[in-house]
């Protein structure tokens, strides 16, 4: 099964507590269905054009796209249960996805991921583009679905996890397989996970110390 499928399916609902105030939360709303994320939060566009976004100073490599739930008119997501609906960031090919903040941030960082049925990883770096001292290192263990979709997607369950570091990141590289992994609420300055619709208690994978979706072209299989 893949998480993208012709019109795509779904991720779930799982929070934290709220984030900091001043955290600055990506959860890219306002992009377009298999869009490249690109210079939108850069105060810029989508790869398409949608935006302009906020001027967080965060740009995206090319790998990294929006992808809308399909229970949505124009979504092709096989997702569900997202922390904020109804956009998420995935990858459908290369083994990642860069995110670069060329200003720095040493705070905290945080994010929703789902994957139910292969592992992944997210790292952080002191450089651009992946590059520099490894910061932090966070293994991503599958999750498998739960079966309850919103009405439908079958990546429906959402772990949060928050990193902490020392030093200051540069870029984060979102890994995994392509189009088997697909992340949320990306916060920057928090190890919370802000911007969710619900937030229960942590889970044993909401808080891990120093060290992040099936999204192809196929119709969705019942």
């Amino acid at each position: 099964m893949k998480l993208r499928s012709q019109l795509l399916g779904a991720l779930g609902l799982l929070a934290l507590l709220s984030a900091s105030a001043n955290a600055q939360v990506l959860t890219f709303e306002g992009l377009g269905n298999v869009e490249a994320v690109a210079n939108f939060y850069n105060g810029g566009t989508g790869g398409n054009g949608s935006g302009p976004g906020p001027n967080f100073g965060i740009t995206f490599g090319a790998s990294a796209l929006a992808l809308i739930d399909s229970d949505v008119p124009g979504g092709s997501g096989n997702f569900a249960n997202e922390p904020s609906a109804s956009t998420i960031l995935f990858f459908n090919s290369g083994t990642g996805a860069i995110m670069n903040v060329p200003a720095g941030f040493t705070t905290g960082f945080s994010f929703f991921y789902t994957s139910i049925s292969n592992v992944g990883i997210v790292e952080v770096f002191d450089g651009l583009n992946g590059t520099g001292n490894l910061l932090a290192t966070v293994n991503l263990p599958f999750v498998p679905s739960s079966g309850q979709g919103d009405p439908t997607g079958q990546f429906d369950t959402w772990t949060p996890v928050g990193v902490n570091f020392a030093g200051t990141a540069l870029s984060v590289n979102f890994g995994g397989t392509a189009n088997q992994i697909g992340f949320d609420n990306i916060t920057l300055g928090s190890s919370t996970p802000g911007g969710a619709n619900a937030a229960p208690e942590p889970t044993a994978l909401a808080l891990l110390g120093l060290g992040v979706l099936g999204f192809t072209v196929a119709r969705r299989r019942k």
